[in-house]
């Protein structure tokens, strides 16, 4: 489940209700249209400079938003998202330090032990992993849409964990934020493929339904399979929070690509160490 939160200028953003106790170890939180000062498709908090906007608006949603979550704008490392099953560990010297062009190519997670860097990703309908080893102190923050998905990114992200520090998996908080659900996500049989490589035959009747009217369409529920990478990597239920905030349901509080027809501005999943 997710929290609402609002700060003093009205910047509104999400996080996980089961994270709460964590809140003084670690910073987290995603980003709605609410708050921000661009306007038209990008209304309002659109965090994106790569969308068409105004680039002093972004720089301005972007100090809002940190703002709000009480982090540095100059911290944030982020990276190009390739749709990739990739992830990095990052560093002080990945940081923006004001720049508006993502350093780190060809991923689509990040890990890292370091306090006061702000990982960041961008999504409009792209499931966001959220991951915080309560014990050894480190994080991981993932972009996962139906190709990262179906490479179970998610499962990559804690294991690179394991491997750098040491985490264990019964350790993990983990969170799968606001993205497109399954009534809403429509895909073709050459998706269904790409599932069918990596899950079973009983995985696949939990997140895809064939179309009731159309050969060929199936509904995929993103949610339901990140849910299932992540218990298989070793991750608790009980440790695992999972929103109910569908991205294309609810455009005007959230940026949907698929209910914009791609005209629209970006949210963006945020993670810190403190």
């Amino acid at each position: 489940m997710m929290i609402e939160n609002r700060d003093g200028q009205g910047v509104c953003y999400l996080t996980f209700s089961k994270w709460s106790e964590w809140q003084d170890q670690v910073r987290h939180g995603f980003s709605t249209r609410i708050g921000g000062v661009s306007s038209g498709i990008y209304e309002s908090m659109n965090l994106s400079y790569s969308r068409g906007d105004d680039d002093q608006c972004v720089t301005e949603n972007l100090k809002r938003m940190t703002a709000a979550l009480n982090v540095s704008a100059e911290k944030i490392v982020c990276m190009s998202q390739e749709h990739t099953a990739n992830v990095i560990e990052v560093t002080g010297k990945d940081c923006l330090q004001g720049e508006k062009e993502p350093r780190i190519k060809g991923f689509d997670g990040m890990i890292t032990n370091e306090p006061s860097i702000v990982l960041m990703t961008f999504h409009a309908d792209c499931t966001p992993l959220f991951f915080y080893d309560t014990k050894n102190h480190a994080i991981g923050l993932t972009h996962s849409g139906w190709r990262g998905t179906a490479k179970k990114i998610g499962a990559v992200t804690v294991k690179m964990m394991q491997e750098r520090y040491g985490t264990r998996p019964e350790d993990v908080m983990a969170g799968i934020g606001p993205s497109i659900c399954k009534a809403c996500y429509e895909v073709s049989e050459d998706v269904i493929k790409e599932f069918a490589k990596s899950f079973s035959k009983e995985e696949m009747e939990q997140i895809i339904t064939a179309h009731e009217n159309q050969d060929g369409k199936y509904q995929l529920d993103l949610w339901k399979a990140n849910e299932l990478i992540l218990l298989e990597a070793g991750v608790k239920p009980e440790h695992l929070d999972v929103t109910d905030l569908c991205t294309c349901c609810k455009p005007d509080f959230l940026f949907s690509h698929r209910a914009s027809n791609g005209k629209r501005g970006s949210l963006a999943a945020f993670l810190s160490l403190l």
